[in-house]
């Protein structure tokens, strides 16, 4: 066979596909039994609704609504949906952060930050544990987790300027290690605003 004659055979093939998957009569689908013809002829059911017609939806408008006093406001709560500082540290949370700077003190991080992790716990909203913590990833040599947890920690400062520029001082050191001296430069000038 030559070239032509292949090229002839498959456009003559793929004209008999496309014509056979055409449908003549509309619906292609066929029920077991029988043909689509019969299904056109047999009145089927509608399906039930789970949603109202449109004519029974009714849209009030504003003008036609009853006049309601305005709810009003819960005064019961009258403090803002934030903090002005983070927690305060329990006992609990301070032996551990006692614990995990001996562990610093000795070189093991690794088990620094698993104390600053029971701390977290229980002290969750503590800038001073995500500061701590930042400080243990800093001496793991895990910069990118340190960074984080420092950002943690100033998310939690609230009002306390003293913990702000601790953060912000540590923020720039970690961004220093890291090669951000940009970076490092705005977190100082931050700090230096305090």
């Amino acid at each position: 066979m030559n070239m032509t004659t292949l090229k002839n055979a498959g456009l003559l093939a793929l004209t008999l596909t496309v014509v056979g998957c055409a449908s003549p009569g509309g619906s292609i689908y066929v029920p077991a039994g029988g043909s689509s013809r019969d299904v056109e002829r047999e009145r089927v059911p509608e399906p039930p609704r789970t949603y109202p017609r449109e004519e029974e939806i009714r849209t009030e408008r504003k003008s036609e609504q009853p006049s309601e006093p305005a709810p009003e406001p819960d005064r019961r709560s009258s403090s803002p949906s934030y903090q002005d500082s983070g927690d305060q540290l329990s006992p609990a949370a301070q032996s551990l952060i006692r614990q995990a700077d001996a562990y610093l003190a000795q070189g093991d991080a690794g088990a620094a930050i698993a104390q600053l992790e029971r701390a977290q716990r229980i002290a969750p909203r503590s800038a001073e544990v995500y500061f701590k913590l930042s400080e243990a990833y800093v001496a793991k040599k895990q910069l990118g987790s340190a960074e984080q947890f420092t950002l943690k920690g100033l998310s939690l400062t609230g009002n306390d300027v003293r913990l702000q520029r601790s953060g912000w001082l540590l923020l720039a050191d970690i961004r220093r290690a890291r090669g951000n001296v940009a970076g490092a430069n705005s977190a100082e000038e931050r700090a230096g605003a305090l």
